[in-house]
């Protein structure tokens, strides 16, 4: 059975294409990418549940393996592009945890709130009342 096994191994490892599909190189970022994927769906969702913290962590962590993608030999490219993906969604949610906690779009998202219950006072109570 050993025998078979490690047959298997050299008929896979002697093509380069299953041979990366069946290594780490590729397995690693590619279940790596339901970080960046979560992060851009996130970006959709509202910005007072941000967490500052932890967006400036995840900043450092993807900068961090974006470098160590280009260290390792071979360069891991696939790994840089999940982290670039990653990069770049992390820093769209730190602008708008800047922008919702320290720029003024909390103020101005309660006073459009206060405004739309005021037109439609009617409107308002009902939903004060329904929760």
């Amino acid at each position: 059975m050993a025998a078979a096994i490690a047959a298997l191994n050299a008929k896979i490892r002697s093509r380069p294409v299953l041979s990366y599909f069946c290594s780490t190189h590729f397995w690693g970022p590619a279940s790596n990418f339901g970080i960046p994927v979560a992060a851009v769906l996130d970006t959709q969702k509202d910005p007072e549940i941000i967490s500052g913290k932890m967006t400036a962590a995840l900043c450092v962590y993807s900068l961090v393996f974006m470098r160590y993608s280009m260290a390792v030999t071979p360069k891991n490219y696939l790994l840089f592009g999940c982290h670039f993906v990653n990069e770049g969604a992390q820093l769209t949610q730190g602008w708008r945890y800047y922008q919702w906690w320290h720029n003024g779009g909390r103020e101005k998202a309660q006073a459009e709130k206060a405004a739309e219950e005021a037109k439609n006072p009617v409107k308002a109570v009902i939903a004060a009342t329904s929760t």
